[in-house]
C-alpha cells in the first residue's frame, strides 16, 4: 500500500491516526522513562517487564479476551512483576537485579507461551504478541483512550517530579538524605515503566516495546551530557524514529515493532559514527596544536 493510497482513504486514516496517537504517547512515555532508567542501569527491567506482558497477552487469550480486554489484564500483572523485581533484587546475597529480571522474565515467556497451546492460531498469536501486529486495526477505540489517560498519568508524573527525579538519578543516597524515599520512587518509575510498555506493547509487541526505552535514552546521550537536554532529545528521536518506522510498515507490510526498531537501530548507528568521527577530528586538531 502506497502513502498516497493510506491517505486516499477516510476508513484508512482514521484507523491510522488511532494508531499514531497511541504510537506517538508510547514514544514520549518510554523516551523520558528511559533517560532515567538506563543512567540509573535499570535498562534490565524494562526488558524483564516487556517479557511479563506476553504473560499478560497470553493469559488474556487463553481467557477469550486478548482483543478486548488485554490491557486491562495484563497491566496489574506487570505491575506485580515490578514491584517482585524490585523486591528481589533487593534482597541483598540472594539474588542480584539482573538475576531477578531473568528469573521473572523467562519464567513469564515460558509460561506464556505454554498457555498459547490451549488457544486457536497459536503461531500467529505469538508472532503478533512478541513481534507486533501487522495491522494498525488492532488499536481499538477503548485502546485509544485507555493509552491516552495512562500516558497522561506518566508525563504528568514525570513533569511534577522532574526535580526529584534528576536528584535520586544521578545521587540516589543524597536524595534519601534529603528526605526522598528513594524505595517508593523505584517501586513508581518501574510501575510506570510497566504501565507504558503494556500500553505500547499491542502495536509494538512484548520483544520490541523494550527498545523504545533504551535507543532513544543511549542515542541522546551520545549528543549532549545536560540532563535535561537528554530528556528532549530523546522524546525527539523516538517521536521520529516511530514515525519512520510506522508508515514503513504501513507501505511495506511489516510488523510495526520491527521497523519502529530497526529505525532507532539506524539512528543509533549514525549517531555513534558522526560522534565518533568528529571525537577524532578534535583529537588530531588538539594533537596539531
Amino acid at each position: 500500500m502506497s502513502l498516497a493510497e493510506l491517505f486516499a482513504s477516510e476508513f484508512l486514516m482514521r484507523v491510522v491516526i488511532r494508531a499514531l496517537i497511541v504510537g506517538v504517547l508510547v514514544s514520549l512515555c518510554s523516551s523520558v522513562l528511559g533517560v532515567s532508567l538506563v543512567l540509573k542501569r535499570y535498562s534490565m527491567i524494562g526488558d524483564g517487564l516487556s517479557h511479563v506482558g506476553f504473560f499478560g497477552l497470553a493469559l488474556a487469550s487463553c481467557a477469550g479476551a486478548a482483543s478486548a480486554y488485554s490491557m486491562e489484564i495484563s497491566i496489574p500483572i506487570v505491575i506485580l512483576a515490578a514491584v517482585l523485581i524490585l523486591r528481589l533484587s533487593r534482597n541483598e546475597g540472594r539474588m542480584n537485579g539482573d538475576a531477578a529480571c531473568a528469573v521473572v522474565s523467562t519464567g513469564a515467556v515460558a509460561v506464556g507461551t505454554l498457555m498459547y497451546n490451549f488457544t486457536g492460531g497459536r503461531s500467529g498469536d505469538i508472532c503478533n504478541s512478541l513481534f507486533g501486529s501487522a495491522s494498525v486495526i488492532t488499536i481499538s477505540d477503548k485502546d485509544m483512550v485507555l493509552s491516552i489517560v495512562l500516558s497522561a498519568v506518566v508525563l504528568g508524573w514525570f513533569l511534577l517530579c522532574r526535580k526529584t527525579i534528576f536528584s535520586v538519578t544521578f545521587d540516589e543516597t543524597f536524595a534519601g538524605a534529603a528526605g526522598v524515599n528513594t524505595n517508593v520512587f523505584g517501586v513508581v518509575l518501574a510501575v510506570l515503566t510497566g504501565v507504558t510498555i503494556v500500553v505500547g506493547m499491542k502495536m509494538m509487541g512484548s520483544i520490541m516495546i523494550s527498545a523504545l526505552i533504551i535507543f532513544p535514552a543511549l542515542t541522546s546521550m551520545r549528543l549532549t551530557k545536560r540532563f535535561g537536554t537528554t530528556l528532549v532529545l530523546s522524546a525527539a528521536i523516538s517521536v521520529v524514529c516511530f514515525l519512520a518506522g510506522f508508515f514503513a510498515a504501513c507501505v511495506f507490510s511489516l510488523q510495526t515493532g520491527a521497523a519502529v526498531v530497526a529505525a532507532e537501530l539506524v539512528c543509533f548507528a549514525i549517531v555513534c559514527t558522526v560522534t565518533e568521527v568528529i571525537s577524532k577530528v578534535r583529537i588530531r586538531r588538539r594533537g596539531n596544536q
